[in-house]
């Protein structure tokens, strides 16, 4: 209880500091840096996972609202983006998997799921059971969701001057009740609904479908309040830094550096992508950008919630790229040790 406590306070005292300081997303970098900063200083620091789970589950039911009826008739023309997806995650699993095993000498196992681009627990089963370090890939997986997510939104306010102090949601006490209990109910009955029959991802996947359904039979007509965005922000914000925990002077120089520079990689990698997508007018500037960065899926609904980009298209490109991962990983992953 101590240091849930402690992780708290820590995230909370981020979140005054970036307000202070009149940083970007003070309730998403906030926690982050903080308790990063925490972290490597040698704090111990946990999350809660059900409450970051129930966080994802409003993030869920956010981008679902947002699938009218309208919105889902237009979604068959993202198809040549969403066809670019395999090939950025092929050219990062060249690049990536020489860079760790030739230039940090991985293992092949630890190599490849460090270079798949695929979600955090997923790569870390994988992992394991191909033989894989657990804890190099953990790290390597948490350093490039943290470098993405801090990284764009200073590029987004200072290079591309987006506002990312507009509020992502309607105040709480402008929504009317009936829509407030059917967001609760999407949110439970999507997540819990999910988990059951063990869909991956079930605190975001199972709420977003459960809210679309309702958004497209206009049921649903609004979105999860600011007040609601701010709190998925702030503990989702807050795990990504814990990840941190415990790590040593060894870890730093080795994993956290060679996840650094492997950041570089993909990030050139995904704005070429993402330029390319523009050039040939498939989809507008800031929605290339992040449809094609490769950060975590929940960290890059909040950036599109906030920006007012257009959710569903971000949010289309990143399921595409965990199940294409999720899906494929193995299979590659075995074929390539037998070479």
């Amino acid at each position: 209880m101590l240091i849930l406590t402690r992780t708290y306070l820590i995230s909370a005292l981020g979140v005054g500091a970036f307000y202070l300081l009149g940083l970007p997303l003070p309730f998403l970098l906030g926690p982050i840096s903080a308790c990063l900063i925490a972290a490597l200083a040698g704090l111990e620091l946990r999350g809660q996972p059900m409450v970051n789970d129930a966080m994802r589950a409003i993030l869920g039911v956010a981008v679902g609202a947002t699938l009218t009826l309208s919105v889902v008739q237009s979604m068959g023309a993202m198809w040549p983006t969403l066809a670019m997806i395999p090939v950025m995650i092929a050219a990062i699993g060249a690049v990536g998997i020489p860079y760790f095993m030739k230039l940090w000498g991985f293992d092949f196992a630890t190599s490849y799921y460090s270079a798949m681009p695929g979600g955090l627990q997923d790569m870390l089963v994988f992992g394991e059971e191909a033989g894989g370090d657990v804890r190099a890939l953990s790290l390597i997986h948490a350093t490039r969701v943290l470098v993405i997510v801090m990284l764009l939104p200073f590029v987004l306010s200072l290079g591309w001057e987006v506002d990312l102090t507009n509020p992502p949601g309607a105040p709480v006490a402008s929504i009317a009740p009936v829509q407030l209990l059917l967001m609760v109910a999407a949110g439970l009955i999507g997540w819990q609904g999910a988990k059951r029959i063990g869909l991956f991802g079930a605190s975001i996947l199972g709420p977003l479908i459960v809210a679309a359904v309702l958004a497209i039979t206009g049921i649903l007509q609004s979105r999860p309040p600011a007040e609601a965005i701010f709190a998925a922000q702030f503990f989702i914000g807050m795990v990504v830094g814990t990840k941190y925990s415990g790590v040593t002077g060894h870890e730093v120089r080795r994993d956290v550096a060679a996840a650094l520079g492997f950041c570089v990689i993909i990030l050139l990698l995904a704005l070429a992508f993402a330029e390319l997508a523009v050039f040939w007018d498939l989809a507008p500037h800031l929605e290339a950008l992040l449809a094609f960065a490769p950060g975590g899926q929940a960290e890059m609904t909040v950036l599109a919630l906030v920006v007012g980009a257009d959710v569903a298209f971000v949010v289309a490109h990143h399921l595409l790229r965990i199940i294409a991962v999720i899906l494929g990983a193995p299979i590659a992953a075995r074929i390539f040790d037998r070479r």
